[in-house]
């Protein structure tokens, strides 16, 4: 096999072997009466500065949480975590409700009308209302 043969090879496998991000959005309860949200809209809730809609978050190892902060709050979810410990130990807030992955969000996102989440967009239906694309 030629050299160029190869390196075209390794980068073929390389890239299948890499995951691909999906696209992230933001959802609510379809009774909730927002229909569009800004970003900074968004990350006014998962940054512990609006209380009038409740949080729910994913696993702090999971791919979707890190790309999630990134693209909305403009923030590593470490530097988000240390926001929420400081509110929480002042007692400002309590911290967002953490789910195992997609399908609790919106599962527990169903179930409340004042709840808010992040999801792969691959995974809504109508039991969520998506206010957000990241982008």
């Amino acid at each position: 096999m030629n050299k160029l043969l190869k390196a075209a090879l390794a980068a073929t496998v390389l890239a299948a072997a890499m995951p691909a991000m999906a696209e992230v959005v933001v959802v609510v309860n379809p009774k909730a009466a927002e229909a569009t949200m800004s970003k900074d809209q968004v990350a006014q809730f998962f940054l512990g500065k609006s209380s009038s809609m409740t949080p729910i978050d994913q696993p702090e190892d999971a791919p979707i949480r890190a790309e999630f902060y990134k693209k909305v709050t403009d923030k590593e979810a470490s530097q988000a975590k240390a926001l929420w410990s400081k509110l929480v130990f002042t007692g400002k807030a309590t911290m967002p409700k953490e789910v195992a992955n997609s399908a609790a969000v919106k599962a527990a996102v169903a179930a409340n009308p004042k709840a808010i989440g992040y999801m792969e967009k691959s995974a809504v239906d109508a039991t969520v209302k998506v206010v957000h694309t990241a982008p």
